[in-house]
């Protein structure tokens, strides 16, 4: 079943999605998530005791081939010096405060942590990984708003990550939608493991969240690679309600969630292009698209996207990692931020 209907109250998280849910480890199976875990999404035992080697697509084989040449390649002809830079590189904390009179004005203050593109794999170990966290922790976000690219090629080893969030416990909880990267390997498996530590995955579905008394919609879809893709799967989640906050990774989207009135959407995936020029941040090396840093407009629709947490490549120019803390108001049009 794709679409979930579930409702949440402040300071409670029901662990659903797509019509699944997990229980707790009881006392009598100690590190039972742990050890599944290092056997999900497999259907042959290579060995007893051993973890099954998963079945690799075309399209994973083919971004390893890149990622060995211009990620690990790339690193070792510069002796380690890229991979050292980029490893003492701490993400940013960027606040952000935006308005629109088509934000629900119960909804006025609604404070949103948004992180996206961890990559978690050889560029983003755990130690790495846990600044952006502890980052979010020091903001106490009501909500937090993860839009993708969680890995970087191999799922195994990210469920701590995937626990840290949820040990954030923020009242309207943690959210989740699949990236281009989580679906190389397996994305079923990503998105069983963020599903089992505690964390709605929004796969062209909505849920409902309470704040204050007022119910508000946040929804979210899986990866598309174009705009038509993203059209499809934005109106497939539609079935289940119109949300007024849409996670949706690529940001062309953007559009299709304007004119179907949806007032704010997070986005992600561009990385910002990585190297930018000095203070413009959307005159960057993501050609590919029109949208990729900051907030966009149309009309009274908005969109954010993040320039992300991870990378692909060891190198940041003028457009360093980021966890963003946007203050939603409604009002109207404009924004700030430092």
């Amino acid at each position: 079943m794709r679409s979930t209907r579930s409702k949440m109250e402040t300071g409670r998280s029901i662990r659903t999605s797509r019509g699944s849910s997990s229980a707790e480890p009881s006392a009598s199976e100690p590190g039972r998530r742990t050890k599944d875990w290092f056997h999900m999404g497999s259907k042959r035992s290579n060995a007893p005791g051993k973890p099954d080697k998963p079945k690799r697509s075309v399209k994973f084989r083919k971004a390893k081939v890149r990622h060995t040449v211009f990620t690990l390649g790339a690193n070792r002809l510069t002796g380690g010096w890229l991979k050292r830079k980029h490893d003492a590189q701490q993400p940013v904390k960027r606040h952000v405060e935006i308005s629109t009179p088509s934000w629900p004005k119960a909804l006025d203050g609604l404070r949103i942590g948004h992180v996206s593109d961890f990559h978690f794999g050889d560029l983003m170990n755990l130690e790495k990984a846990m600044m952006a966290v502890e980052a979010l922790a020091s903001e106490s976000p009501e909500i937090i708003c993860n839009t993708g690219d969680l890995v970087d090629l191999e799922w195994m080893g990210v469920e701590p990550l995937a626990r840290a969030f949820v040990e954030l416990n923020p009242p309207l909880g943690n959210f989740f939608v699949l990236g281009n990267h989580d679906e190389l390997e397996d994305g079923e498996a990503v998105a069983r493991v963020a599903t089992e530590a505690g964390i709605h995955v929004l796969r062209d579905d909505t849920m409902t969240v309470s704040r204050q008394g007022h119910d508000f919609r946040i929804g979210g879809v899986d990866w598309a690679r174009t705009p038509k893709q993203c059209t499809d799967r934005i109106d497939r989640m539609l079935q289940s309600g119109r949300p007024d906050l849409l996670l949706c990774h690529n940001p062309k989207g953007f559009d299709h969630a304007a004119a179907v009135g949806i007032p704010m959407t997070l986005s992600g995936h561009t990385h910002g292009g990585q190297i930018a020029r000095r203070n413009k941040p959307d005159a960057n090396m993501a050609f590919a698209h029109k949208r990729s840093a900051g907030l966009y407009e149309i009309g009274d629709n908005r969109m954010f996207v993040t320039v992300g947490v991870g990378a692909w490549f060891p190198l940041r120019m003028n457009c360093p990692a980021e966890v963003v803390i946007i203050t939603m108001r409604h009002g109207e049009p404009s924004a700030s931020h430092d």
